[in-house]
């Protein structure tokens, strides 16, 4: 079994066996011995190296991958032997190409750099020269047309000065020229460096103008580019602080909100009790507030790590590893997250329904029948929780209840001479049978006493029972003749199937002494001749000779309209939005106001 032995190539370290790491070493030694005491044979050297990493880099999976014979030998082909270009070129540079040259692949697929040797502003230009195959000239004056005449140049060519890295490796030289990468290739292009050199100090007399330029230290556009990267560097840099700052609070929020209470439960919190109330899906709080805190605090873990790595240039990765498996368990969260939901939806699916039916004795039919609202003083309102219409409270004892104050009743015409309460009792459930049995939980009482209907204002059930949308809505039947009237107290509890010969809105009937009708309407017995509604039954206007009064009520808006011998007052509202106006002696008075 071969033994497994590190090497460092260009500082990267790379896993390779002990036969691949003897013929590895000996190639680099051939390669040396075949450069030596030539011109930049240290600069060749470095950069046949580097290509050599690059090309173990990208034949591994992974960072622990074992460089073998096999990845040796195909490196050795694309970078070919030494002994393949040790030709005197100068003395056969006329002579054509020999089709046995082992010089690997003729072309590459270029890349898009800048080319920072022929660059007037910052080389993109003549970096796309070498891409596309155009001209520098050409590409220069498309962009400045397109500056000139649309601004779009100059956004381009600025994005691309930015996002396009410049060629300063030998290898990334070839790569935006499509050349081969080998020994050959990068021989070649770092002679031509030292004889660029030697050609400048031959003809210094020549270039003595041009050799002052080029060497000071920045030109003009060289600093323009410095000042411009700078501030997209102090950008970045703040982006990087707001990713920080973002990550880090929510990661913390997340973990006191939802990892203590729902895990550690270090402080006693209500809401637990009020989750169990609501819940139908089986699953522990702090099951529920793991997920939640896996599937929000992982997207905002790598939002703090990618702000760490905008910051920190050298910031060590977390590896593949752990970064699949947090991707892993932040899927796995949101599916069973999905699942509960669509469980906990079901709970709502089917209504069951609880009716007590019951007959109201009344000495004389023609009496008049007071209907009352009453509350109950034995509930702790100081420590509740809201749920649509359901709340949960505490009673005298301590004891979790669940309670609803919305209560409806409609008045109806019995169909004989009896005075009948219907009381109907909803809530839903998982299955009709089980909603069935969980309306039958529900508490309302009512209670009769001399001529006076009493009825409850609220609903109560069992906290284990669980909100599940429990409601009361309770139907009274009167003969016809008799008599009603109704306390304050109900004003928001009638139903809208009350009728009454007038259209009043169901909170205005309570002003006044009514009859049931023959056709099932009540009749008003003491309502002024000239007081009547509008068709839909949302207002009123009173006419007579202290002038007019319009009262306007509905879902979302009322309001009130006087005019009479002291002036004008207009008041109206409209979903939190409020507009005034009085005109009087002391001239006009305008106040608008919005409670958003």
């Amino acid at each position: 079994m071969n033994k497994t032995v590190n090497i460092n190539l260009a500082n990267s370290l790379f896993h390779i066996d002990d036969t691949a790491y003897d013929k590895l070493r000996r190639y680099l030694e051939s390669v040396k011995r075949s450069f030596s005491g030539t011109a930049g044979s240290d600069e060749i050297i470095a950069d046949i190296e580097a290509r050599i990493a690059e090309l173990f880099l990208e034949k591994m999976e992974n960072e622990r991958q074992v460089i073998t014979q096999k990845e040796v030998d195909e490196v050795i082909t694309i970078m070919g032997q030494p002994e393949d270009y040790m030709i005197d070129e100068d003395i056969f540079e006329d002579e054509p190409v020999s089709s046995n040259k082992k010089s690997g692949p003729t072309s590459r697929v270029k890349k898009l750099y800048r080319d920072i040797e022929n660059k007037y502003i910052g080389g993109v230009c003549s970096g796309l020269e070498h891409y596309l195959g155009f001209d520098a000239l050409w590409i220069r004056l498309i962009f400045i047309l397109l500056g000139l005449f649309t601004g779009f140049g100059i956004v381009a060519y600025i994005l691309l000065w930015i996002l396009v890295p410049e060629a300063v490796t030998t290898s990334q030289k070839l790569d935006m020229t499509g050349k081969p990468i080998n020994i050959s290739n990068i021989e070649r292009k770092v002679k031509e460096g030292f004889d660029d050199v030697a050609d400048k100090v031959k003809n210094v007399d020549y270039d003595k103008v041009g050799d002052k330029v080029k060497s000071s230290s920045k030109t003009f556009f060289d600093t323009i580019g410095d000042i411009i990267m700078f501030f997209f560097k102090i950008f970045g840099k703040f982006i990087g602080i707001i990713l920080i700052i973002t990550g880090a609070t929510a990661l913390i929020a997340l973990f006191v909100g939802l990892f203590t209470v729902g895990v550690i439960d270090m402080v006693h919190f209500p809401g637990v009790d009020f989750y169990d109330i609501i819940n139908t899906t089986g699953a522990p709080v702090w099951v529920v507030s793991l997920l939640c805190f896996f599937a929000v605090g992982i997207p905002f873990f790598f939002l703090l790590y990618l702000g760490l790595k905008i910051l920190v240039n050298n910031l060590k990765s977390i590896g593949n590893i752990a970064r699949y498996s947090l991707l892993g368990l932040w899927l796995m969260s949101i599916g069973i997250l999905i699942a509960l939901g669509i469980r906990q939806a079901a709970a709502h699916a089917f209504t069951g329904t609880t009716t007590i039916n019951e007959e109201i004795y009344v000495e004389n039919a023609t009496d008049t029948l007071n209907v009352r609202m009453q509350s109950t003083e034995s509930i702790d309102y100081d420590n509740r929780f809201t749920f649509d219409d359901l709340q949960m409270v505490y009673d005298d004892n301590g004891n979790a209840l669940l309670y609803s104050e919305d209560i409806r009743f409609d008045i109806k015409k019995s169909t004989d001479s009896l005075v009948r309460l219907k009381i109907r009792k909803d809530a839903d459930g998982s299955s009709f049978q089980e909603a069935r049995e969980r309306s039958s939980e529900i508490t309302y009482n009512y209670a009769y006493v001399d001529g006076e209907l009493v009825l409850d204002d609220y609903l109560t059930t069992s906290a284990e029972n669980k909100m599940r949308d429990q409601e009361v809505r309770t139907t009274l039947y009167i003969p016809e003749g008799m008599h009603i009237t109704f306390d304050e107290n109900v004003n928001g509890n009638i139903g809208r199937s009350t009728k009454n010969d007038r259209d009043y809105y169901r909170s205005d009937i309570i002003d006044y002494l009514w009859v049931m009708g023959e056709d099932g309407e009540l009749k008003c017995q003491n309502c002024p001749d000239d007081l009547y509604s509008d068709d839909d039954g949302n207002g009123k206007i009173i006419i007579n000779e202290d002038g007019i009064d319009i009262n306007i009520r509905d879902r979302n808006e009322n309001g009130k309209i006087i005019i009479n011998e002291d002036g004008i007052d207009i008041d109206v509202k409209d979903n939190g939005e409020s507009f005034k106006m009085k005109v009087d002696e002391n001239g006009v008075e305008i106040k608008a106001e919005d409670d958003y």
